[in-house]
This record gives structure tokens, sequence and C-alpha cells, in this order.
């Protein structure tokens, strides 16, 4: 259930929304998808495979903390059907719709969007080559012709990446600037007002780091296995 508040709502209070390993989750996939456009494009790319891997682990840990973090980080607290999200872009612009405490339904999709395009973008450069120097590493289980299509796919599917990277950039400043909604802020603190009543418990970072360690194990593990 997406949780949302009126637009005016009494007993507020700062609360918190966004758990820990949510915030540091998202802040390192930054750091991650920044650095792996600057390897790949300056050819750096034994350290950008390694960094594929390390997107692979987190984007793994963010599906398994969508069924395990706090009711703002799991999956069912922020999707909804397509009908939702169509309603709510017709209040962008028109009168005021509900506020959300977490992500607003067209939020929502587009982080599955993010965490399906690096799946796919991180998953076929383990199959990719330069073909002059560096292989990725699981580029010799397949055979050529795969590799070749895994590699285009790769090539392509960074610039759909790059432009909803872009779109959520000009997200956010729309929501500042229009909206007056501060949407950086929170994924930095954590918190946000809304009705007291509406704190989020749980998302203990223990467990988030067990299933980070289980999901980093998985991916370089099982990569290693198969070599």
């Amino acid at each position: 259930m997406i949780i949302q508040t009126p637009r005016t709502a009494s007993g507020s209070a700062t609360v918190k929304v966004w758990d820990l390993p949510t915030r540091l989750f998202h802040w390192t996939l930054v750091l991650l998808v920044i650095a792996m456009v600057w390897t790949g494009w300056t050819g750096k790319l034994d350290l950008h495979m390694t960094l594929g891997q390390a997107v692979l682990s987190l984007v793994l840990f963010r599906l398994v903390w969508g069924f395990t973090g706090n009711r703002y980080a799991r999956f069912s607290g922020f999707v909804a059907g397509p009908m939702a999200g169509l309603r709510y872009l017709g209040t962008l612009f028109g009168r005021p719709g509900p506020n959300y405490v977490g992500h607003n339904p067209v939020g929502g999709w587009a982080v599955l969007a993010m965490l399906g395009l690096l799946a796919l973008q991180a998953g076929t450069g383990l199959f990719t080559s330069d073909d002059i120097v560096t292989d990725g590493p699981l580029f010799s289980k397949v055979s050529g012709s795969t590799a070749a299509l895994l590699g285009s796919i790769h090539r392509r599917t960074i610039w759909v990446l790059l432009a909803v990277i872009a779109i959520h950039l000009l997200s956010s400043v729309f929501y500042l600037t229009i909206k007056r909604e501060n949407l950086v802020t929170p994924m930095i603190t954590g918190r946000k007002t809304a009705p007291a009543t509406l704190e989020a418990q749980g998302g203990h970072p223990l467990l988030a780091l067990a299933i980070l360690a289980v999901c980093a194990a998985v991916v370089f593990g099982g990569i290693a296995l198969v070599k």
C-alpha cells in the first residue's frame, strides 16, 4: 500500500522515512555509476568490470531489501498500478494531488526501471570484450555471436540509462522549484515532514549488512566459480 497524506495534515512532525541502508544504497550507487561511466569512457576496463560486479551486488541487495527494509523501502510501499501513475501525472501541472510520504506512483516505477537498466547494463558487461586486451569475466562462456549481441546491448543500454538518470535529476529540480518539495535532503537525512504516526520502523543496518554480504558473495563468488 502506497502511503500518502492530505495536503495539510495536523500533528505533522519531522519523521524518519528512509532507513540508513536505503540511503547508503542510493548514494553508493550514484558514486559507482559515475565511476563506471568514467572508467568505461577512459578505457580502464579492468576496474570497470569490477565496478560492474559491485553494481550487480547492490542491485541484488536492493531487490532483497525491497521485501525486508522498512515500509517505505519495500516495494509494497511504493509500487502501484499503471493507472495510479497516470492519475498522479495528471496532478503535476493541475490541481494539487496527495502528498506521498515515500515514492509517489511514478517515482516507484522509475525505481524499478533504474534497477532493471542497471542489472541489464552490468549483466551484459560480464560478457563483453574490447576486442584488444580486456574481456569480461564470462566472455569465454558464450559464443562469439552471443557475445557480440550482448556487447551491442551493453553499449546501447548506457544511453537509455543516462537518459533515465537525466530525467531523474530534472524531476528533482522540478519538484524543488515548481512543487516546492525537496526530495534530495530526505535522502541524506532520512527524515521529512509527515504526520507523526507515519514514522517508519525497521530497516536495521546489521540486517542490511548481512544481506549485502550475501549478495556480494553470490555475485563475486558465483562469477569466480563460473570463470
